[in-house]
């Protein structure tokens, strides 16, 4: 085949550092922008973008030119950089130095889209951390408990590295 084409399908989330509810309503939509714009930079336009008060969901298409870990790591420095310019109570803005990925099936994106325009009525009955519990049984990731939700760690998927453990007793599996 002379050409090189890809569908592949993500859903990324991320949280601020430390879980701070640093994305107040009246910034979300214009962050959500700014990130889409970034995405796009990277071939990897957004499906949808929802950012709640302390993390965000992604569901996007993902270049078949840039790794993902490069598009989120520019991704997360730009709007980092960008939100801080918006007034002194951003001015500590950060966000987790990790993030979660799972690539989905075209089949599944009605329900991805939902659950991200719905996140507001999920967090009333799950928190983040829960959240993210689920999306990594539901995704067959084992992690390392005393590393995924330590309070200093902020929940960094990336940081769910199981091979820090030193024993395979201590890591969690679906």
């Amino acid at each position: 085949m002379p050409q090189s084409l890809a569908k592949i399908l993500m859903h990324v989330t991320f949280s601020t550092k430390h879980r701070e509810p640093f994305l107040a309503e009246s910034i979300r939509q214009e962050l959500e922008a700014y990130m889409a714009a970034v995405l796009q930079e990277f071939e990897s336009p957004p499906i949808i973008l929802g950012a709640t008060a302390d993390h965000v969901h992604i569901l996007l298409l993902l270049s078949k030119n840039f790794p993902l870990s490069r598009i989120v790591e520019v991704a997360k420095v730009r709007t980092s950089k960008w939100i801080k310019t918006k007034g002194e109570f951003f001015r500590n803005f950060a966000w987790q130095s990790g993030y979660f990925g799972a690539s989905l099936a075209q089949a599944a994106v009605p329900d991805v889209v939902q659950y991200i325009r719905h996140q507001q009525e999920h967090h009333k009955k799950r928190t983040f951390q829960e959240e993210c519990r689920l999306f990594l049984s539901q995704n067959g990731i084992v992690y390392d408990e005393r590393y995924a939700f330590t309070q200093g760690v902020a929940l960094g998927f990336m940081e769910l590295c199981p091979f820090r453990a030193k024993s395979e007793g201590n890591l969690k599996r679906s």
